[in-house]
């Protein structure tokens, strides 16, 4: 018996495809559980490296450190860098803007009025980082461009306590109405008193554009409370249309700093001729300074093969990576050995801060159906631990986010 052939699927008009693309874009912020991900794994690595430092704190960025505050306020004159530790010499402010960096990241991850947290989280990763540019490494990098583009994402729609507070809003029949109370308010005035100290001291801080962007942050946050608890319903969905758009644009810019940093690395170790020989990874392995296992590093230099495999699969992988974003399964594949050797990297030569900023970065990359799946696995395992029951309803614990169609939006960008 012969089969009849398929129809061939119709062929949808170009401005249809477009009329939706536009759609798809403008509606929904993309990557909620990918830009979510991304907000938990750098403000961990942060805070994990400010608690790390916090008996050597005084020396790294502090006034007892080789980097003398003056000699930072000379570099920063030049370099027109931005640090609020250049306001004060002194001891007690010092003690002040790490604590606070250590507060904001622990907000940051927890996804406490992430709007506002987000810029005190970027002003204490640029502040400490720019204070002695030559305490950092390839890490402390990433951390400081993510820090600034997750201000411009809506990186706490998910797994968050600003997303537990709307879907309580929204069962309360309180969305879009001021649900954040006092505190919200509370807050912004706040920061726009320190906003106003940044400008005051704008001569030694310096890149004015920054404060440009928190000034427009600033009043752009406030335009939002105001329309979301007294004007009518178009006026919100413009101002929601356009954070949107802001998001979107801002995860583009996230996955393309991951993708180049991936690039230009793999480029600069293909003209190296270690890298071409095969041997670059046998150096590092022979110095005190990069074996936090001696034995570990020995076991594994005295490995030929080895060595030149990794050498290799470090150079292939790094440079292949950026053009496997159209095949889900390959590029999948691929972040998996990215992320082990990361890991690899953290274990063998001492560089655990670098690996997790790295991790985190790829995991904008992972896929929406294995973070909704680590997601649930993380909140059964909170349930077990705090002795809660288990919601009757599975649909409970699916967010706001992914019911309206945004966790799908998301594969067509991340895989």
């Amino acid at each position: 018996m012969t089969q009849t052939p398929a129809a061939p699927r119709p062929r949808v008009p170009f401005d249809r495809r477009l009329a939706a693309g536009v759609q798809k874009v403008t509606a929904h912020a993309l990557g909620p559980y990918q830009t979510a991900i991304v907000r938990i794994g750098f403000s961990f690595t942060w805070l994990l490296f400010l608690v790390r430092e916090w008996p050597h704190r005084l020396e790294l960025y502090g006034p007892d450190g080789p980097w003398s505050w003056e000699m930072g306020r000379r570099l920063i004159t030049d370099n027109r860098s931005f640090t609020v530790l250049m306001w004060s010499d002194g001891r007690l402010w010092f003690e002040i803007v790490y604590g606070l960096a250590i507060l904001s990241a622990v907000l940051m991850l927890l996804g406490w009025h992430t709007r506002a947290v987000s810029v005190v989280f970027m002003a204490g990763v640029m502040s400490l980082q720019n204070r002695s540019i030559f305490m950092g490494d390839g890490g402390d990098n990433v951390v400081h461009l993510m820090s600034l583009y997750l201000v411009l994402t809506r990186c706490a729609q998910v797994w968050s306590l600003d997303a537990r507070r709307a879907t309580r809003a929204a069962r309360e029949g309180r969305e879009g109405r001021g649900e954040d109370g006092i505190v919200g308010p509370l807050l912004w005035t706040v920061l726009g008193g320190l906003l106003m100290a940044a400008t005051y001291f704008s001569g030694v801080t310096g890149e004015w554009w920054l404060l440009v962007l928190m000034w427009v942050l600033w009043l752009g946050q406030g335009l939002w409370w105001l329309v979301s608890r007294y004007a009518a319903d178009e006026p919100r969905v413009l101002l929601d249309v356009v954070a949107n758009l802001v998001h979107n644009g801002a995860l583009v810019v996230i996955m393309a700093e991951v993708c180049l940093i991936y690039a230009t690395a793999g480029w600069y170790k293909v003209q190296g001729s270690r890298w071409q020989d095969g041997t670059a990874l046998y150096y590092p392995l022979k110095l005190d300074y990069f074996a936090p296992w001696p034995e570990l590093s020995a076991l594994l230099g005295a490995s030929g093969l080895m060595v030149l495999l990794l050498t290799y699969g470090t150079v292939i992988v790094q440079v292949a990576f950026p053009f496997t974003l159209f095949n889900r399964k390959v590029k999948n594949v691929l972040l998996v050995a990215m992320i082990l050797e990361h890991a690899g990297i953290a274990a063998l030569l001492g560089l655990p801060f670098f690996s997790l900023a790295m991790i985190a970065a790829d995991a904008v990359f992972l896929p929406t159906a294995f973070l909704v799946w680590l997601g649930a696995r993380a909140a059964r395992g909170r349930d077990r631990l705090l002795g809660r029951a288990a919601p009757v309803d599975g649909a409970a614990r699916v967010p706001r986010q992914s019911r309206s169609g945004d966790a799908e939006s998301s594969r067509t960008l991340v895989g």
